[in-house]
């Protein structure tokens, strides 16, 4: 089904620093999607999840949707803002099936074709795309060089980031959305569709950057596996 809404669910938790960008980098993904599709609505819900810094602000000065919880939990933060964007959705009349649910980090920047390549691999029918991530220009070097020994990154790859996920809204409806949990509510969410049998595809086609901090917001997430690279260094290779 061609697609008629777009929804881009943005959790954020004390991303004064780094919110801007990524939401600077979905306004110039939001307007190369209208180049070529302008009748595609593009709503962008930024889900402020316990911030005590100043994201609030930087969120309020962009052209997004704001939301503000006490929920403690990434999962439940993404969960919040896909349903406030697929309801606009609806209430709008476009059916879930010609919605398409893109979902990212605040300390992440989206290339410029980010929307333009999940709409349509969308449109190929799948109903999940799992993308691709990479740290940013502040990455070590010596972390980058290991992050890359443990990354194939192409298509058919096998692994996943909330920070670069696409899903066709009745599909996320029927596996109930992200599960309420702090940790690996991607992983669970791209395992239940691929359980339920429905159309999917892993691809290198619209990489992101997501920050190469070692210290995040979530334990075990994006920022400990950078840090845990750091630590465990890189075996030189032999006569070198």
């Amino acid at each position: 089904m061609r697609l008629r809404h777009v929804v881009v669910a943005v959790p954020a938790r004390d991303e004064e620093q780094l919110l801007g960008r990524c939401l600077a980098s979905l306004d110039t993904a939001r307007a190369a999607l209208a180049s070529v599709r302008p009748d595609l609505a593009v709503h962008v819900v930024v889900v402020l999840d316990r911030c005590v810094d100043g994201s609030a602000a930087v969120a309020r000065a962009a052209a997004v949707e704001v939301v503000t919880g006490d929920l403690g939990s990434v999962g439940a933060a993404r969960n919040i803002g896909v349903g406030v964007g697929t309801r606009a959705a609806l209430a709008a009349g476009v059916p879930p099936q010609a919605t398409w649910v893109a979902t990212t980090d605040a300390d992440t920047v989206v290339p410029g074709d980010w929307l333009v390549q999940h709409v349509a691999l969308a449109e190929t029918g799948v109903d999940l795309v799992v993308g691709t991530v990479v740290p940013d220009e502040s990455v070590d070097p010596r972390v980058l060089v290991a992050w890359r020994a443990r990354h194939e990154l192409g298509e058919g790859h096998r692994h996943v980031h909330g920070a670069n996920l696409g899903i066709r809204a009745d599909a996320y409806a029927s596996v109930g959305g992200f599960a309420p949990v702090p940790l690996h509510e991607d992983v669970a969410l791209v395992e239940a569709v691929r359980a339920s049998g429905r159309p999917w595809v892993a691809t290198d086609r619209a990489r992101v950057r997501t920050s190469a901090r070692t210290v995040g917001r979530a334990r075990g997430g994006f920022a400990s596996h950078l840090a845990a690279l750091a630590a465990v260094g890189v075996p030189r290779a032999a006569g070198g």
